[in-house]
């Protein structure tokens, strides 16, 4: 079971998660915290000074130099003689993790749990603590307690990942963040029969427990593990690294769908306007495209991310860029993968947050091919361009064209179904599951009904999406009609009486 209780290894040096060195340079009974310093609690007077941030720690010279290259050459290199003072503001892990290495080389013992060990193994490769210096040195045994224990358990894994935030570029650079990635991505794909229920199982309607939920309080181990047992715990990462999680799961071959509806988690916590009344619902943004819907929420995500007066992003909204653009560059390629209205309202966003040209041209693309799954709520998405419509009508008109693409592919694939099956199938589905085409145009009209009303739309416009679908997508054309009458009562210049007039006569033809 891949799954561990606890964060020890049994035996050796490591036996209940607590390792220590062998040697004790300085006699001593721990250490003590006064105000902002460290002191070792020994008779020897400290002779060496060593700041961490703001914390001091009052130490002794040759237990560092013992075990830490880096001090080595800090003290014999220097030009200062009888140095005994020194500064380590750049080191990773802070003053918590230099109080962890500092009485490993006192000899006291270290608990090693996976919320420390991340920090303590970046400051034990800061400050060189090698085996040229000493078998069993502090990096070989950080380095075998991540090997052996947090790489074994889901749990473990998930914290040390969430630590390594802080530790940038360190945790990188020592494949901290990779192997963490690995890990969680083959136990996400694991089959689920092999799954602890004590750290990761849920009941019914409710959200995977915290890593320190008890075990007692977890359902039966013989209860079936849900499929999405392991979005709650991937959602907690930040963005780059949930974006590693993923990738490391694509690769290993988890369906698309699964994949998509993490994706659609993890944007309903972080991105909490995406979501209609702000909530983080999956089931939501998964199952609302085939709901229908007005413009209640319009303006919704105007409130998400503030801007400064001189048009300069804020923090915040750095923040949500940065997690819109990287969500879209995960999102699998295969339609259906993630619901249209999520599409949507992350276009929205990214529109919103001037996410970079490339992705949002992506994200329309991806939109067109599910265009038929959209409702007109869906549509309403504001020009945040000056003096424009109140809506973003040329977006629509390039997620139609996107549409009509797609639309003209499938039909000259080869993988496209046979006459007779097709036939047959649109046959007993006629009444009740319009083709795309239909669907979409029914949904053009409503969206012009509405968009009529703006006065700043302009002639032209309407008319582009008015005939941006084929005849053939019609079977009634009433919905233009009120679309046309709509727009007439807005603006009632002859101009557009007689534009229509042209589409009447059109319309009959």
């Amino acid at each position: 079971m891949w799954d561990s209780e606890s964060e020890s290894v049994a035996g050796g040096d490591y036996g209940n998660g607590i390792l220590s060195s062998s040697k004790h340079g300085v006699k001593n009974d721990g250490f003590e915290l006064r105000d902002h310093s460290w002191y070792v609690a020994t008779d020897i007077p400290s002779d060496f000074l060593v700041q961490v941030g703001d914390v001091n720690f009052h130490l002794h010279m040759y237990p560092l130099l013992s075990r830490s290259g880096k001090m080595n050459r800090l003290i014999y290199e220097s030009r200062e003689l009888g140095l005994n003072k020194v500064a380590l503001d750049d080191l990773p892990g802070g003053p918590e993790a230099f109080e962890l290495a500092a009485k490993f080389c006192y000899g006291i013992a270290v608990d090693l749990i996976a919320a420390n060990i991340s920090g303590l193994r970046c400051a034990a490769e800061y400050l060189e603590m090698t085996e040229d210096l000493e078998e069993g040195n502090l990096i070989f045994k950080t380095e075998a307690f991540l090997s052996y224990v947090v790489l074994s358990s889901w749990r473990d894994s998930i914290v040390v990942l969430k630590s390594c935030e802080k530790l940038s570029p360190w945790a990188e650079n020592l494949q901290i963040v990779r192997r963490c990635s690995e890990s969680i991505a083959w136990k996400a794909c694991a089959n689920p029969k092999g799954i602890r229920w004590a750290y990761t199982g849920k009941p019914s309607k409710v959200s995977s427990p915290n890593w320190t939920e008890m075990k007692d309080s977890s359902p039966s181990i013989k209860s079936q593990v849900p499929p999405d047992w392991w979005f709650e715990d991937v959602s907690i990462l930040r963005i780059d690294h949930f974006v590693r999680v993923i990738t490391a799961i694509k690769v290993k071959g988890m369906r698309f769908e699964l994949i998509g509806a993490a994706i659609m988690h993890y944007a309903g916590k972080w991105l909490p306007g995406l979501i209609k009344d702000g909530g983080g619902s999956t089931d939501e943004a998964s199952n609302s495209s085939s709901s229908s819907g007005g413009s209640s929420w319009k303006g919704e995500l105007h409130m998400t991310v503030e801007e400064n007066k001189d048009d300069t992003p804020t923090v915040e909204a750095k923040d949500q860029r940065m997690i819109v653009e990287s969500l879209i560059s995960i999102i699998p390629p295969q339609k259906d993968s993630v619901s249209c209205r999520f599409l949507l309202r992350l276009l929205r966003m990214a529109n919103m947050l001037k996410v970079a040209p490339a992705l949002v041209t992506e994200l329309e693309k991806r939109v067109g091919m599910q265009l038929e799954q959209a409702t007109l709520a869906d549509l309403l998405i504001p020009s945040y361009n000056k003096n424009e419509t109140l809506y973003d009508v040329d977006l629509v008109q390039r997620l139609l064209e996107h549409f009509l693409v797609q639309e003209q592919t499938e039909s000259s694939s080869p993988r496209r179904q046979s006459f007779p099956e097709q036939h047959m199938y649109n046959g007993a589905q006629r009444g009740a599951n319009p083709s795309a085409k239909i669907r979409v145009a029914r949904l053009v009209d409503s969206y012009l009904t509405e968009v009529s009303r703006d006065r700043n739309l302009s002639l032209t416009k309407f008319q582009v999406l008015a005939e941006a679908l084929p005849d053939s997508a019609r079977t009634c054309d009433d919905g233009l009609y009120r679309a046309v009458d709509s727009y007439l009562k807005v603006i009632p210049s002859s101009p557009f009486l007689l534009f229509a007039a042209f589409i009447f006569i059109n319309l009959q033809a």
